[in-house]
């Protein structure tokens, strides 16, 4: 049994706290309609996430239409601030869990925009759960970087070894690995479980409430 204690919990946002890929998905398709471009399956979608919305609208344009790049930027922002909590909503049981550690300091380290992160928080009425939010401030920062999670330990003034990072996916393992924390992985998100257990995670989780208690 775990006896170890996480004063701090940092969460990844998308496929770990919240499930949003069919907004994501639908505003990317009345992005790509709004520029005349070919539709993409909720699936072709699905695989473009995780790694920042300009590598998603990148993907989803596609290289021959790179010229559409920076009207996408634009125009996904208007799509997605209006449907973003559409239908996106906390994974059942992650709310239990993170008022089961209301007594411990939480931070959103998402890779995420700022501005979408907190429109979905507020949407959620989720703002009192959590002490610091942190998104990329440029794309050299997205995970696997761990430069996210070290300026979020400076933020909260916590020391690493009191810290667990909890994703679904590699970038979340890599980035907590390489900011010397511990990482939770959880099988319930959007991430490939072959690879990310390949990284040999500190925890495992399978469903949301399998981390009652954990830490």
């Amino acid at each position: 049994m775990n006896t170890w204690r996480a004063e701090v919990l940092f969460f990844d946002f998308d496929g770990t706290l919240i499930d949003s890929k069919v907004d994501i998905a639908k505003a990317v398709n009345l992005t790509l309609r709004d520029l005349g471009l070919p539709l993409r399956s909720h699936d072709e979608i699905f695989s473009f996430v995780g790694d920042g919305v300009k590598r998603l609208l990148r993907l989803s344009v596609g290289e021959k239409n790179l010229n559409q790049y920076e009207a996408a930027l634009g125009t996904f922002r208007t799509h997605y601030l209006e449907h973003c909590v559409e239908t996106t909503r906390f994974y059942p049981g992650i709310w239990e869990v993170l008022h089961h550690y209301q007594d411990r300091r939480k931070a959103i380290v998402t890779n995420k925009s700022m501005e979408y992160t907190l429109s979905i928080v507020e949407g959620l009425h989720a703002q009192d759960l959590f002490h610091h939010v942190e998104a990329p401030r440029d794309t050299m920062e997205l995970k696997p970087e761990p430069v996210m999670l070290r300026r979020a330990l400076e933020v909260l003034g916590v020391d690493p070894s009191e810290t667990v990072m909890i994703g679904d996916s590699t970038n979340d393992v890599r980035a907590a690995q390489a900011a010397g924390i511990r990482a939770c992985a959880v099988g319930y998100g959007y991430g490939d479980r072959d690879k990310v257990a390949a990284l040999y995670p500190d925890f495992y989780c399978e469903y949301p409430k399998d981390l009652l208690g954990l830490f």
